[in-house]
């Protein structure tokens, strides 16, 4: 079947990064608190924006989301979703499960760890190098939910998480010139949807928000023709102007010209030319 969606702001791609589910065993492990736990309040009151900015997503996810260590903005945040009254956990740990059940999150499901603990609050932590890259807060007893249960969550860039735990899911991190990895907020990549039957093509995105360019490399044309500006070319030549932007993955090499209308993408067997999407195409 075919599907669309189009939409003007940030694509989240939730299914795209690695589960990195472990055994329930290791959900939760032994850690050393970092030299600078989290130290300001878990009880935070949460706001939903209808946008996607780093300000939106911090209002939304109110402790987990300041609790964050970033190198660069707030990536994903969520605020209290609820849980029904047969759900609540018997313990804090259950409840950070729950948050994984209910919501299947993006990112890692094992090797969290508690940074801060209060009566009736918990606060996870998945920690890179000692900074916090994903944070979950859990609380007891909410109103007509008994139990322990999540209530806010938020995450850094997925390009800041161990290539072990992305590298499981669709979502590609590219590296600069200098083998760095880039933000998927600068650069991403990643398969089409399957149940689209959209396997074949492959989406690349450039910038958030309003400023969020979308390439498509579609060799077999399952995306419908007037989605695009152009089509998709297999075996294109370089223009003159196109510079090389020291985007790497794997054997491909991101080029673009000045107005960027277009993604010159240079591989081991030449130079495929990805046509930009008049808007964000997605598969639900």
């Amino acid at each position: 079947m075919r599907a669309r969606w189009v939409a003007s702001g940030l694509l989240v791609v939730l299914a795209a990064v690695g589960c990195g589910a472990g055994d329930e065993e290791d959900v939760v492990v032994e850690g050393t608190p970092p030299a600078t736990p989290y130290a300001g309040p878990l009880d935070i009151a949460t706001k939903e924006l209808d946008e996607s900015t780093p300000e939106a997503l911090r209002s939304a996810s109110g402790a987990a989301g300041r609790a964050l260590e970033c190198d660069g903005e707030i990536f994903w945040g969520s605020g209290p979703d609820g849980w029904s009254a047969r759900d609540g956990g018997d313990s804090p740990q259950e409840g950070l499960r729950l948050h994984f059940d209910l919501f299947e999150p993006a990112g890692p499901r094992s090797g969290f760890r508690v940074e801060r603990e209060e009566a009736d609050r918990v606060l996870f932590s998945y920690d890179v190098d000692g900074r916090t890259k994903v944070a979950v807060v859990v609380a007891r007893d909410q109103e007509d939910r008994p139990g322990w249960g999540p209530e806010t969550a938020a995450s850094c860039d997925p390009a800041e998480l161990p290539a072990s735990v992305t590298d499981s899911g669709d979502q590609e991190i590219w590296t600069d010139r200098h083998g760095e990895r880039v933000a998927t907020t600068i650069l991403s990549s990643y398969p089409g949807a399957e149940h689209c039957d959209w396997r074949t093509a492959h989406f690349l995105a450039t910038g958030r928000g309003e400023d969020m360019r979308q390439y498509v490399r579609d060799p077999d044309g399952v995306i419908e023709e007037e989605l695009l500006t152009s089509p998709y070319d297999g075996d294109a030549a370089l223009p003159a102007d196109a510079h090389d932007t020291g985007y790497r993955y794997g054997d491909w090499r991101l080029w673009l010209t000045e107005d960027a209308s277009t993604a010159y993408v240079r591989t081991s067997g030449g130079v495929e030319a990805w046509p930009l999407a008049k808007d964000t195409v997605a598969c639900m």
